[in-house]
């Protein structure tokens, strides 16, 4: 059945998204659907505040998210564990997470009223990180968990172990840890491969890495991966979905392993991950 309670988030910075956010309201409105509107965005489009993303999740059916893909990886971020079904519009070119455009939110509303949608259930990675026998932070992402060097031009030691056996120790600038959903993002730019979003896998992809023969590798998402920056002398840093960095103290262990949630994406009926690679990765065939 379409839900009774929608609530709207908006990327602020985004040109228009304030009188998008007015437009997309009073769409609703017509199809006798309530929206409540996170504090940001109704200031931004003048409109009664719903208070933060987590409080209006917690009273609507589904979050609406009117930005790009980034917008939805911080509202994911920001809802943890306490996730709700999202419906991406994006407010710029097609996203692989968003399923419509800012010129097709009427349609984008009445596929909601309708009940016409369906939803992809995405894995989320839990990432803990561990000093010792005290665990320090808990982070849920949709796409990444990416270790990097920061702003030093030096290769960093990361030990890998699946299943708490070694994979090997990376040389390299960088590592990621990819879902399905996030193999089409930092993963594929260092090289990783494309993974259909509700494939049972995670990835593993070492960024520039010194051995040429250090490639990326497909683990089962019932995997614990485990990461160790070993025999430096300066900083490595951790980052979730593109977030703040998080320093990683010397002794500092992360664990990445599939979230016991998921999140349900919405997806038109007309529209395909595939057709959506197709466009983005301009894939037209050829006549060589």
């Amino acid at each position: 059945m379409p839900p009774k309670t929608v609530g709207l988030i908006a990327h602020t910075g985004k040109p228009g998204a304030g009188e998008l956010i007015g437009a997309v309201a009073d769409e609703f409105a017509k199809h006798s659907i309530a929206t409540v509107i996170e504090k940001d965005s109704a200031a931004l489009a003048k409109r009664k505040s719903g208070g933060t993303a987590r409080e209006i999740a917690d009273v609507s059916d589904l979050l609406v998210v009117l930005g790009g893909d980034g917008t939805i990886l911080n509202v994911t971020g920001q809802l943890g564990k306490a996730i709700k079904p999202i419906f991406g519009i994006n407010i710029g070119s097609l996203g692989f997470l968003t399923c419509s455009s800012s010129n097709d939110f009427r349609d984008a509303v009445k596929a909601i009223a309708e009940n016409k949608i369906t939803f992809s259930e995405r894995a989320l990675l839990d990432v803990r990180i561990r000093v010792s026998d005290r665990e320090t932070s808990v982070l849920i992402g949709l796409n990444d968990a990416v270790f990097s060097r920061g702003e030093l031009s030096r290769l960093i030691r990361l030990r890998t172990r699946v299943n708490g056996e070694i994979l090997t120790d990376f040389n390299a600038d960088g590592l990621i840890v990819a879902t399905a959903t996030g193999s089409t993002a930092y993963s594929l730019s260092a090289g990783g491969p494309i993974v259909a979003p509700e494939s049972p896998s995670l990835v593993i992809t070492p960024i520039c890495p010194h051995v040429l023969t250090n490639r990326s590798i497909i683990v089962p998402d019932t995997s614990v991966i485990e990461v160790e920056a070993i025999e430096r002398d300066y900083p490595v840093f951790l980052t979730v979905d593109g977030r703040d960095p998080v320093r990683l103290e010397k002794d500092a262990v992360v664990s990445t392993r599939k979230a016991g949630t998921t999140l349900p994406l919405a997806v038109l009926p007309d529209a395909s991950f595939f057709s959506v690679v197709r466009q983005k990765l301009k894939w037209s065939g050829s006549n060589v």
